[in-house]
C-alpha cells in the first residue's frame, strides 16, 4: 500500500464524514442563527434558549436524511471491504 493510496483513503473518509454530518450541522446552524437574531431583536440574553430548538432541528434533520446518511456510510464501508485485498498487497 503506497502513500497515495493511504492519502486517497483518508480523503474519502473525510469527505464521507463531512457529507454525513452536513445535514445536521446545517440545520443546527440555521436554527442557531434564527434564535440569535430573535434574541438580538428582543434583547433576551438566555443561553439555554437555543439548546432545545437546536436539538429538535438536529433530530428532524437526522430523521429526514437518515436513510441517505446510512446508505452513504454503508456504500463507503462496502467499498473498503471489497478493495481490502488490494490494500493489503
Amino acid at each position: 500500500m503506497t502513500e497515495s493510496v493511504v492519502l486517497a483513503l483518508g480523503q474519502q473518509a473525510v469527505m464521507v464524514m463531512l457529507m454525513v454530518s452536513g445535514p445536521m450541522l446545517v440545520a443546527s446552524l440555521i436554527v442557531g442563527l434564527v434564535i440569535s437574531i430573535f434574541q438580538a431583536v428582543t434583547q433576551i440574553n438566555e443561553m439555554t434558549l437555543t439548546f432545545i430548538p437546536k436539538m429538535l432541528a438536529m433530530l428532524a434533520a437526522g430523521a429526514l436524511a437518515g436513510g441517505w446518511m446510512l446508505n452513504t456510510i454503508v456504500t463507503y464501508t462496502q467499498g473498503l471491504f471489497m478493495h481490502l485485498p488490494d490494500f493489503v498487497r
